[in-house]
């Protein structure tokens, strides 16, 4: 914007100065022009009482000597020749630079002419003398009299054109500063707020800032601060919502405390296993009750997560994908032993730092997970993958049931294509914790014969290795080469 206004201001100054300029470099010429014949003039009115007074050449050659224009050789007198020449006759004392003619029709017209001569002009000035004669002073303007003064004149206009042009692009620059960091305070404060920062305000102190853009931050900062307002209320009305779970939950864990059994492990500790001397009733118990404390923990953090306001820590946005994978994989594996399904985990080896919060990524495997559960008959095997590349770490659920039908409209958000019963929210929640690292999840057919749900979580802003950069929401036939590589049977 600020070179903008510069060129702006170097337009608009240099045509105003070029229409000062021209006039008054015309106006420069023709006043050195007066000036040059009006010097002549006075030379030529110099030798008036001489010629007054005689006509005699040798009067009037002292004469000429006594003038600076007779000494240098620019002035001449042309007096009429001694009686009796016919037809009159002019005689040149001093060098002329005029013929006959010219003579002639200055002393018949009785008036002053100016000829051009090679070299400059002549300015012709005729004089009566005795018996009603006329005689003919010739005054010599040189060239250089005439232009004498011009050329520096313009080079002083010109350099005063200049001037203010350059005036004018500082004044310009110094008010396109003031324009643009105001502009840039308020793009950065709409980047900021576009980000996710509800505290990002543009700056308002700056009373040079222009009226217009200080009325436009002012206006700015109202939105911003009645979207945090609005964000709130929906946040608090989500957390109250949510808060009504606790009441039909408390029933319920009184109500499993009543029944048998002790408190033994988590599920998947010792279930499933037959031989370990656990009463089956006390069993279902335990798992009942484990159950209703994990809906108690999730009911915990949905109003957590509902009255925070975007004001997470960094340290709260990542986590162990490899650890999280582990533990949503031993939750799980009591109803898939219960329902006798044979599952696996792989690739849980290493840390898998990932930049997503362990509680939306344990949420977006439980509803993948939940989905093999939901939708598969039981007895249907089932397995959990996990791999690292240089730029993303890549989760993979498989299962050997049906597949999906329409693995682009399971995607859309509350399409129900999933299945029986299916609200279409458990992949499109996963989707966007997925698309919230600059991932994405894919649904297509597994080697397991049934579907594959692909999570990609991005670590890195570094473009991802070629294959990977193009978004695909389905796949059928054939998988990438690179796929099979982390593929454990169940």
């Amino acid at each position: 914007m600020r070179w903008a206004l510069a060129k702006v201001s170097i337009a608009v100054t240099t045509m105003v100065a070029l229409a000062f300029l021209v006039p008054l470099a015309l106006t420069v010429q023709r006043t050195a022009h007066d000036r040059a014949f009006t010097d002549a003039e006075r030379q030529a009115a110099e030798l008036g009482p001489a010629l007054a007074i005689t006509t005699d050449q040798a009067a009037l050659r002292r004469a000429l000597a006594s003038t600076r224009g007779g000494a240098d050789g620019l002035v001449a007198v042309h007096v009429p020749a001694p009686e009796p020449a016919r037809p009159p006759a002019l005689v040149a004392v001093g060098r002329s630079r005029v013929g006959a003619a010219e003579l002639a029709a200055v002393a018949g017209a009785g008036s002053s002419s100016v000829v051009a001569v090679p070299g400059g002009s002549v300015l012709l000035r005729p004089v009566a003398v005795a018996d009603a004669r006329i005689a003919v002073i010739e005054v010599f303007v040189p060239a250089a009299e005439l232009g004498r003064g011009v050329a520096r004149a313009c080079l002083v206009l010109g350099g005063v054109a200049a001037a203010l042009v350059l005036a004018s692009v500082l004044v310009a620059d110094r008010l396109g500063t003031r324009i643009v960091r105001s502009a840039r305070g308020l793009a950065g404060a709409a980047r900021e707020l576009g980000s996710g920062d509800l505290t990002a305000r543009a700056p308002t102190s700056d009373r040079a800032a222009p009226a217009e853009l200080h009325e436009a931050a002012v206006a700015f900062n109202a939105m911003a601060d009645r979207v945090r307002q609005l964000l709130a209320a929906e946040r608090e009305r989500a957390a109250d919502l949510s808060h009504r779970l606790r009441t039909p939950l408390t029933v319920l864990r009184l109500n499993t405390a009543a029944l048998g059994g002790g408190t033994g492990g988590l599920p998947g500790e010792g279930h499933g296993h037959g031989g370990d001397g656990v009463d089956g009733d006390a069993a279902a118990a335990e798992a009942a009750r484990h159950a209703v404390a994990q809906l108690e923990h999730e009911v915990d953090y949905i109003i957590r997560a509902a009255r925070a306001l975007g004001d997470e820590q960094p340290a709260a946005r990542r986590c162990d994908a490899a650890e999280v994978v582990r533990d949503r994989a031993d939750f799980w594996s009591a109803l898939a032993e219960d329902q006798g399904r044979r599952w696996s985990v792989s690739g849980v080896d290493r840390p898998a730092p990932v930049p997503v919060a362990r509680a939306e990524l344990a949420t977006a495997l439980d509803a993948l997970l939940g989905n093999v559960f939901r939708h598969t008959a039981e007895r249907v095997a089932f397995a959990v993958e996990l791999r690292r590349t240089d730029h993303a770490v890549w989760v993979r659920v498989l299962d050997a049931g049906p597949g999906v039908p329409d693995p682009e409209a399971a995607l859309r958000r509350g399409s129900g294509a999933g299945g029986v019963g299916s609200t279409g929210l458990g992949l499109d929640i996963a989707r966007r914790v997925a698309e919230s690292t600059g991932g994405d999840l894919t649904i297509g057919r597994s080697q397991l014969g049934g579907a594959e749900a692909r999570l990609r979580l991005r670590t890195s802003p570094a473009r991802p290795p070629e294959g990977h950069g193009r978004r695909v929401r389905h796949r059928r036939g054939s998988r990438p080469a690179e796929s099979t590589a982390f593929l454990s049977g169940p």
